[in-house]
């Protein structure tokens, strides 16, 4: 695909699945994904602005998820990283901002995203923006439940 020959649309499409271009990084870009995502953690210390940029992310990741597969011509294509962000944004809400909570969640997040914990595993197979966003939402929710655990018992 050569991004001369799509329209505007599908270039603003392009260039928010792949978080900026992060999609296109060599190795890992999923991870690099979750590198920025953390980082966006870091500096948001507003938890209400925290949450709001967390549900932008999750629905333009469900709204243009779809239509970036469709315009790679590859099913969960590993460029699209939007939802990689999401999924760890996730990981982080109302979560404080300590070194050993985002470097456990970060760890966490990959883990479950690598690993399709059920149902992540059947959400993954589902066609569209629900299988490309589905397991990481969950691998999100798993990751974050066990800092919000792990929190109770850390006192």
């Amino acid at each position: 695909m050569k991004i001369k020959e799509i329209s505007f649309k599908n270039k603003i499409c392009w260039v928010v699945t792949t978080v900026f271009g992060i999609g296109y990084t060599p190795l890992m870009p999923g991870t690099a994904a979750c590198v920025v995502a953390m980082f966006v953690f870091i500096l948001v210390k507003n938890t209400f602005l925290f949450v709001i940029v967390t549900i932008v992310s999750l629905i333009v990741a469900y709204a243009l998820s779809g239509k970036a597969e469709k315009i790679f011509g590859e099913k969960d294509c590993k460029k699209i990283v939007i939802d990689d962000f999401a999924g760890m944004l996730i990981t982080y809400l109302f979560i404080p901002h300590e070194t050993r909570y985002i470097v456990i969640g970060f760890f966490l997040f990959r883990m479950f995203d690598m690993l399709k914990v059920p149902p992540a595993d059947k959400l993954e197979k589902l066609s569209g923006s629900r299988g490309i966003v589905g397991d990481d939402v969950v691998a999100g929710i798993y990751a974050n439940v066990i800092l919000h655990i792990a929190r109770m018992f850390a006192g």
